[in-house]
C-alpha cells in the first residue's frame, strides 16, 4: 500500500530563468507564470514554445546541461510500509524527509490491520500457504491478528507500568510491512533517477508512485514520454 496527498510543484520561475544563464538568452523566455492547477490539484505555469524547446534540448542533453530539473522542487506526504521506505532511501541525494515517529508516539493509539500494509496475508491465502513450525500450523492471517494482539499487549504494558523495556520489544517487534507517513522534498533530476529504476518494480508501492510522477505537471522532462503539443493548454 502506498498512498500520496499534498503534492506541491514549485520554483518554476527560478528554475527557468536560471535555465538561461548560460548564454544570458533571458530575453527568449516566453513563458506565462500565471499558475494554473491540474486535475490532481497542483498548479504549473504555460511553459511557453522557447522555453519548452530549451527544456527538451538540455534535458537530451543528458544531467550535466539538465541542471535546471534540480531547482524545480516537489513536496509530497507518502504513506507507505517500512519495507518500501528502506528501498527509498537510495535516493536520499537531494532529499529531505519529515517522519511520524516511531520513537515518540507508537505508543499513543491502539494497533489494527489499517496501519500496516498486509495486502496478500489475507484469510484467502490460509489454505495454500500454512505457516508450519514444529508441531503448530498457522494461516498467514493469523500471524497478522497474533502479531497486532502481541504489540497492543506491549503497548499496554508499557502505558501501564512506563517500563521500558517494553517499550523496546513494541519496537523490535513491529513488522517492516507497518506503514509510516513522510512528508518528502525532493525534485525532477532525483524523479527522473527514480522513475527509471523502479518503473517496473516487482513492488506495487512503485508502480502507485511511478503513476503519481506521470501525473505531475510536465511530466515529460521525467519520463522523456514527449508529447506533440509543446505547451499545456
Amino acid at each position: 500500500m502506498l498512498k500520496t496527498n499534498n503534492i506541491r510543484v514549485y520554483n518554476w520561475e527560478g528554475s527557468l530563468r536560471g535555465m538561461r544563464n548560460p548564454l544570458n538568452s533571458w530575453h527568449l523566455s516566453d513563458t506565462d507564470f500565471e499558475m494554473k492547477t491540474n486535475p490532481q490539484g497542483v498548479q504549473y505555469p504555460t511553459v511557453g514554445e522557447n522555453d519548452y524547446s530549451l527544456c527538451k534540448r538540455l534535458i537530451t542533453a543528458g544531467p550535466d546541461h539538465r541542471k535546471f530539473l534540480r531547482q524545480i522542487f516537489v513536496s509530497i506526504d507518502i504513506d507507505a510500509p517500512l519495507f518500501w521506505w528502506k528501498e527509498f532511501d537510495t535516493y536520499k541525494v537531494g532529499t529531505v524527509a519529515n517522519s511520524c515517529s516511531t520513537m515518540h508516539k507508537i505508543h499513543s493509539k491502539e494497533f489494527t490491520r489499517a496501519d500496516f500494509s498486509y495486502e496478500t496475508m489475507s484469510s484467502e491465502t490460509d489454505e495454500k500457504s500454512p505457516i508450519v513450525y514444529g508441531s503448530y500450523k498457522l494461516s498467514p492471517s493469523g500471524l497478522v491478528d497474533f502479531t497486532i494482539h502481541t504489540l497492543n499487549y506491549l503497548r499496554d504494558k508499557f502505558n501501564e507500568t512506563k517500563d521500558k523495556k517494553y517499550w523496546r520489544m513494541m519496537i523490535e517487534a513491529l513488522p517492516t510491512s507497518y506503514n509510516q507517513l513522510r512528508t518528502v522534498t525532493l525534485n525532477y533530476e532525483v524523479l527522473r533517477n527514480l522513475y527509471r529504476a523502479r518503473r517496473h518494480h516487482k513492488l506495487t508501492e512503485w508502480h502507485t508512485l511511478c503513476d503519481v510522477i506521470e501525473a505531475l505537471p510536465y511530466s515529460e522532462f521525467i519520463t522523456d514520454k514527449w508529447p506533440e503539443v509543446s505547451v499545456y493548454e
